[in-house]
């Protein structure tokens, strides 16, 4: 799984010209999902999401999570992030999950997240045409791999 967090002051999706979701302070969460990606996947991006410590404290240090500061996050799914560019100027996305496996696996991240935040997870829909608006904070932005994970 990849996924690109950014941190926002707000966020929000459209689709067909229709508001689906809209955050305020916290976390706009890009999610790629590979072919090869599973449960155990899905639930080290949700302690790591959880607790990265990427909002400034009463010092303007950099040391709180999004749970420390009951902030919203919006998680948006983007095959897009599983592209292959190596060969040619065309990407590739076979590496991209087929739905019945990206599907589940997105639903479980959210799911997930919601549970260890307290909150509500919002969300885009899956596989729509969207149209994405954020406020980059910082600008604040972090890229996650799990098969990077050491």
């Amino acid at each position: 799984m990849r996924i690109v967090i950014q941190r926002v002051s707000h966020a929000s999706v459209t689709i067909n010209s229709q508001e689906q979701s809209a955050i305020g302070q916290g976390l706009l969460i890009l999610l790629g999902i590979g072919s090869e990606d599973t449960i155990e996947d899905a639930d080290w991006l949700v302690k790591k999401v959880a607790t990265l410590r990427i909002f400034n404290d009463a010092n303007n240090v950099m040391n709180l999570s999004v749970k420390d500061i009951c902030g919203e996050v919006l998680v948006v799914s983007q095959f897009t992030l599983m592209a292959s560019y190596k060969k040619g100027n065309r990407p590739s996305y076979i590496h991209a999950a087929p739905h019945e496996l990206s599907i589940p696996l997105y639903e479980h991240f959210c799911r997930q997240l919601s549970a260890v935040l307290g909150k509500d997870v919002a969300t885009g829909i899956f596989g729509a045409d969207m149209k994405v608006e954020l406020l980059n904070d910082g600008p604040v932005t972090i890229c996650m791999d799990t098969k990077n994970k050491a």
